[in-house]
């Protein structure tokens, strides 16, 4: 389920805004939180507009747009389908409302009065049960409209935190692994081609010179 929400500026990590949680979620997502804020840091022009990042029983999902980022913290389990969608809805709201004031603001939570919206928004994503029953309650496009989420990395968060990749630079060994997957699926098909032409081609051959044979006979 959708457990806490952070919107923050994108190139100096000032917080706009962020969910309101009581006392028990705030102790329980202490740690991930900060780990949230090091994510926040390590954001480059060049990164992931869109990655998971896995940390113990929870994910950390970020979108960037329009030189913001929405994070959600999420139970490991929930679709990241469902995830991303939220944050989608997030954007869109928070483009409407505050777009044109976000480069302007000094001070943080600048755009507290957000949590309206993302409280009923995140009420309707609760859960995988919530978010498919709700048919009436503005979601039943989900199916239709939610987002490949095959392309969107994953990474481990103490990858990011201990071996200090930044977030560009995982962008880039991506790239590189579906170049490299790519390249692998190109060379085992000629392989699979050259074992079939090695295997028929005797045969190939002998009906071949059969061939020339009866027509040469017969001719």
């Amino acid at each position: 389920m959708v457990r806490s929400t952070l919107i923050v500026r994108a190139f100096d990590a000032l917080p706009l805004a962020a969910s309101v949680d009581d006392e028990q979620t705030e102790q329980a997502l202490q740690e991930h939180k900060q780990q949230a804020k090091l994510v926040f840091r390590r954001i480059t022009p060049n990164a992931e507009p869109r990655c998971s990042i896995e940390s113990g029983q929870y994910t950390l999902h970020y979108l960037i747009a329009d030189n913001v980022v929405y994070l959600v913290i999420a139970d490991k389990s929930y679709p990241r389908k469902l995830a991303f969608s939220y944050l989608d809805e997030l954007s869109k709201e928070f483009a409407t409302s505050y777009g044109a004031k976000v480069e302007a603001v000094r001070k943080p939570y600048a755009f507290v009065g957000f949590d309206t919206f993302m409280s009923k928004t995140a009420r309707l994503y609760q859960d995988t049960r919530t978010a498919s029953a709700a048919g009436s309650s503005g979601l039943d496009k989900l199916n239709d409209e939610l987002h490949d989420v095959t392309r969107i990395m994953t990474k481990n968060m103490e990858e990011l935190l201990w071996r200090g990749d930044s977030l560009d630079r995982m962008s880039h060994l991506s790239t590189s692994l579906r170049s490299e997957s790519e390249k692998y699926r190109k060379a085992a098909r000629n392989i699979n081609v050259q074992a079939m032409l090695r295997q028929y081609a005797p045969l190939g051959a002998v009906v071949f010179i059969l061939i020339i044979i009866l027509w040469w006979r017969f001719s």
